[in-house]
């Protein structure tokens, strides 16, 4: 029996009697107690005054550091979550779902945190937007960490992944989180939270974890506070309906009850790749996790003609998945969390059974122990005319097959389930991709699309991948978990700042056009990253572009455009006055005008950005160059990135050209 216990306040506090028992999956017995009464004002204010200072006080790098460090640290561990899980009814394929699943969500955070994002402590979000005649007035929009706490309620069917699916992004945008896992798998959740704990990556008060109910938590949240969620409909109507998050605007996020669905293209016939693709997809998602996914597939929407091709074939993939004890290394479908769970699901599967038929599987002779329950396949033929095959979620290996007449008909269908996190596709056919897309879109968050080129590296119509968006319009709670950078502002508050250019550089950390310019006390490529200063600029001295520049640089580079070669033609150009250089040309001259040719600390010229000709230049003409510091972010100890911005002028005192240089410069 294990006592799972709660993480707040900075101590470990064991079950009291309000604790409920949990039972094991495979035979009913006792496995866990879970529930203690806590003090969640206090939880939340140690959050708040200890955890989001001591988060804030880092940069979006050193927090990324620090996911990847725990990430590290559970994966080193993760033998001990799989030994828990089979209790859950998880078998090992399902158990590496959701722990190597979570894990690595916590490794992209981190990738993206160092790639992304600034080493600052505020994101740019887009660009600097310029308010006034001249320039001397702008305004760009940041974010920066919300100063409240994190409340993340999380669902029974990934201990691991759901908690760190949510931590990874929080954590990244600098808010401590108070993490509620599901009663039923808690004791997973708790093996993993110790984990994150014991190692003591983060600082005080980032990171605790409450099992059990939540008492009076909610009603503290304020408008600094979020809260997100996954579960039911219904739990998360009552969430919503707290007074304080109401009366607050506290940021409330849902992930929910989801009646995903899957589409056969019209050109998949039964001898196709595709047709294999869409079966093995059908059959993995009605088994994996034993059907208990938000994303599992509920509805099978075929052309007509394949019903009963589809119905044999998908039939004789399920009778290869019998249910079975987890610890089996052979179990391809586990059991469901437990007896509570399975009555739900046969509940939810009568509902289904009034308006189709059942063609495999059965609710009959089953274990009254273990809560194993067959997957089982439903029939609907008239799926114009059913109700509940579209609003009734059950919430294991269940799915249900439907007819349609052309991928208008499919679209419509997939759509009547009232928002769902996924719906996917299985065709060769690029027209019909596209007529699915635009149809489906707006009611679904994320939008799979496999066939024979795509389905060597396809991650699954169930998989949510942290760079993607997760989650999904109307009954699927109206949230988007994950997405790379986009969930981390969930997180962040979003606020427009006006000033003068030199006010946006400081308050940023990013030099804006018509800030300051400053000469260095030496070229810039002889100075190492850590002598570079923003707003560092180099002024060279002018080089002319003569006629013979053009010709020899079109004849080396074989660009004989007209534009450069022939003045008449050149001349009946709108825009041109006539021979004109190569924009190429000016960047090479612009390089040759800049570039400190000797070794030195610059070690590589790594691309540019932005590129931008903003006016054609004439034989004759004399360019000259800016180079200023624009940012600078660290990679590893060894280098950092340098973003330099280029900008070309001619002798009128023009810009002909601009563009961001990103090289590599060594610490």
């Amino acid at each position: 029996m294990i006592e799972v216990q709660s993480y707040s306040e900075g101590r470990w506090t064991n079950p009291d009697d309000s604790a409920r028992e949990v039972r094991s999956a495979i035979d009913g017995r006792p496995v866990a107690r879970v529930g203690a009464r806590l003090d969640m004002a206090a939880a939340l204010d140690h959050a708040r005054r200890r955890g989001g200072p001591a988060l804030r006080a880092l940069t979006f790098h050193d927090r990324a550091r620090m996911l990847k460090a725990i990430a590290v640290r559970l994966n080193e561990r993760k033998e001990t979550l799989r030994g828990l899980s089979f209790d859950t009814g998880a078998t090992r394929s399902d158990s590496a779902i959701d722990i190597e699943g979570g894990i690595g969500t916590l490794f992209v955070y981190a990738s993206k945190g160092r790639r992304e994002m600034p080493d600052s402590r505020v994101y740019l979000d887009g660009p600097v937007e310029r308010l006034g005649r001249t320039g001397a007035f702008v305004g760009r929009h940041i974010a920066v960490p919300l100063e409240g706490a994190a409340v993340h309620i999380n669902a029974f069917n990934f201990p691991v992944w759901g908690m760190l699916e949510k931590l990874g992004p929080t954590l990244l945008a600098g808010v401590p989180a108070i993490v509620k896992p599901a009663t039923a798998t808690a004791q997973v959740a708790e093996a993993c939270a110790r984990m994150i704990v014991e190692s003591e990556i983060l600082p005080e008060g980032a990171f605790q974890f409450i099992a059990g109910p939540v008492g009076d938590l909610l009603d503290g949240l304020g408008g600094q506070d979020a809260v997100a969620f996954t579960g039911s409909a219904a739990t998360a109507a009552g969430i919503r309906r707290t007074p304080s998050i109401l009366s607050n605007a506290t940021r409330f996020t849902a992930e929910q009850d989801s009646l995903n669905a899957t589409i056969l293209g019209p050109d998949v016939t039964g001898e196709a790749p595709e047709m294999d693709i869409f079966l093995d997809e059908v059959a993995r998602e009605m088994t994996a996790k034993a059907g208990q996914k938000c994303t599992a597939i509920r509805r099978v929407i075929v052309p007509g003609a394949r019903m009963d091709e589809v119905a044999e074939r998908l039939s004789r993939r399920l009778a290869d998945h019998p249910p079975g004890d987890p610890r089996d290394g052979g179990t391809r479908l586990g059991a469901l969390v437990n007896l509570e769970q399975r009555r739900d699901v046969i509940g939810k599967a009568e509902i289904i059974g009034a308006e189709a038929r059942l063609v495999f599987g059965s609710a009959d002779g089953l274990d009254p122990d273990g809560a194993f329950l067959p997957p089982m396949l439903f029939r609907c033929d008239d799926p114009d005319a059913a109700a509940r095959v579209h609003d009734t979620e059950a919430f294991g290996p269940v799915s249900t097959l439907m007819p349609c007449r052309d991928m208008e008909h499919a679209a419509a269908l997939a759509n009547r389930g009232g928002g769902s996190l996924v719906v996917s596709l299985v065709t060769h056919d690029p027209g019909v991709a596209r007529e699915v897309a635009l149809a489906t879109a707006a009611h679904h968050g994320r939008l799979y699309i496999n066939d024979r080129s795509a389905a060597s590296e396809a991650t699954g119509h169930g998989a949510p991948m942290p760079h993607m968006v997760h989650g999904g319009p109307g009954r699927a709670g109206g949230g988007e978990e994950l997405g790379g950078v986009r969930g981390v502002m969930h997180y962040m508050r979003r606020a427009a700042v006006q000033g003068s250019p030199d006010m946006l550089t400081a308050i940023g950390g990013r030099w804006v056009p018509g800030a300051e310019e400053r000469a260095g006390p030496a070229h810039p490529f002889t100075r190492r990253f850590g002598e570079l200063e923003i707003g560092e600029t180099l002024r060279t001295p002018p080089r002319r572009v003569t006629l013979e520049d053009i010709e020899h640089f079109a004849e080396f580079t074989r660009d004989t455009f007209y534009a450069h070669m022939d003045g008449e033609a050149a001349a009946r150009n709108p825009f041109f006055p006539g021979r004109v250089a190569h924009g190429y040309l000016l960047l090479s001259f612009a390089a040759g005008l800049f570039v400190e040719p000797n070794e030195g600390p610059v070690l590589a010229n790594t691309g540019l950005d932005g590129l931008r000709f903003l006016k054609p230049v004439e034989p004759g003409a004399a360019i000259d160059v800016r180079l200023t510091v624009k940012a600078k972010t660290p990679r590893t100890p060894e280098y950092g990135e340098v973003r330099w911005r280029v900008a070309v002028f001619d002798d009128a005192g023009d810009a002909v050209a601009e563009y961001d240089l990103l090289t590599m410069v060594a610490v």
